[in-house]
């Protein structure tokens, strides 16, 4: 469908059509997102008092209802739907021993396996497998949880990125800060939203104070298979990561590691704690972005490099929904990369154009 060139010194942006054709909007980002590992949040969503909620995974494009489960430690995700009519076995939060379907009480374990239905001692050849809930894809890493509908690929490459740099962190301390979460609706393409996330090209141009704590003449970005990170390192007086002693960047003053995961994840760690940011696809000239904090070291926020986020997201918004706005002229097709400052972004299209592919 799409192809762009393996060598970036070469290689085209993917076609302005990717990004405005509201027809395959749908089954390219159902594509996209049903094969990638999602963010769920945090091992804090259940506890003794809540051991199931439902989700609606991408409620906007996909709309697949989820059942979050912990039986003991064990934290594992069903399909919400009963297998006799489709009825949705959850609709609130709570405490359940038993799964029973509201409609015609059909039951099944925390497992999500078929116990038993009234009214069926004649239906022959039952129960079969079918009649189990589907057992999904779950990951946890540290305690944070990631789904996948249906893999495409492995998560232990992005735990290892993850882990090789970040992984000295007391990640399962980080706590969730909701003063400093935030949504913003973005009148763009989600894609739009990741391609300028994927490169720091735009710092000096795009935001004058963020460019006064990061040093852009040493700002990089590092490619992994399915995610990326790119590193930007203090400048002044920014506050920097204490590194241990045998840390790839050990000796450096590094203000932020910004984590990219395929293909709308981003996990930026700095100093403080974590902004997680996840990009919801509304449509194909809208998106919902959540920004969800984690701090774990509150007196270094205010001389970060991740202390004006909502002043740089402002900054951000304003030149994605001009694209926006410029990808729809007949005069633009395609651009090139620049191949010292845009791997990020050529990373990505690679990705797309390799899972639209198969």
């Amino acid at each position: 469908m799409y192809k762009v060139d393996e060598n970036i010194a070469n290689a085209e942006t993917l076609p302005s059509s990717f990004y405005r054709d509201k027809a395959e909007f749908v089954n390219i980002t159902d594509t996209l997102l049903s094969k990638s590992f999602q963010w769920l949040g945090d091992r804090s969503l259940l506890n003794e008092d809540i051991n199931a909620i439902p989700i609606e995974f991408y409620p906007n494009i996909i709309g697949e209802p989820l059942l979050l489960i912990k039986s003991g430690q064990e934290f594992s995700i069903l399909s919400n739907v009963c297998t006799h009519r489709g009825n949705l076995l959850i609709t609130t939060p709570g405490k359940y021993n038993k799964l029973i379907c509201g409609y015609h009480g059909r039951k099944f374990d925390l497992a999500g396996n078929f116990e038993s239905m009234p009214e069926f001692d004649k239906t022959e050849d039952f129960p079969r497998p079918c009649d189990n809930l589907t057992k999904l894809g779950l990951v946890t890493w540290r305690q944070f949880l990631f789904v996948n509908l249906t893999p495409s690929f492995s998560f232990e490459g992005v735990i290892r990125a993850l882990e090789d740099r970040v992984g000295f962190l007391p990640i399962e301390s980080f706590k969730k800060d909701s003063s400093r979460s935030r949504n913003y609706q973005v009148k763009a393409h989600w894609a739009l939203y990741c391609d300028n996330y994927l490169e720091g090209f735009h710092i000096p141009f795009v935001h004058p104070d963020l460019n006064q704590s990061v040093e852009f003449s040493t700002y990089e970005t590092i490619v992994f298979d399915y995610c990326n990170v790119q590193i930007g390192y203090s400048k002044d007086e920014t506050e920097s990561f204490n590194l241990p002693a045998g840390h790839p960047d050990y000796g450096k003053n590094v203000a932020a590691y910004y984590y990219w995961i395929f293909p709308n994840l981003m996990l930026n760690f700095y100093p403080w704690g974590l902004s997680v940011n996840v990009v919801e696809p509304l449509d194909s000239e809208h998106t919902l972005v959540k920004f969800i904090s984690y701090v774990y070291d509150e007196t270094k926020v205010d001389n970060s490099a991740g202390a004006l986020l909502d002043k740089v997201e402002m900054e951000d918004e304003e030149i994605v929904q001009n694209v926006q706005k410029g990808i729809k002229s007949r005069f633009y097709n395609t651009g090139r990369f620049s191949p010292t400052r845009e791997k990020g972004v050529h990373h990505f299209h690679r990705l797309i154009s390799e899972l639209l592919a198969n």
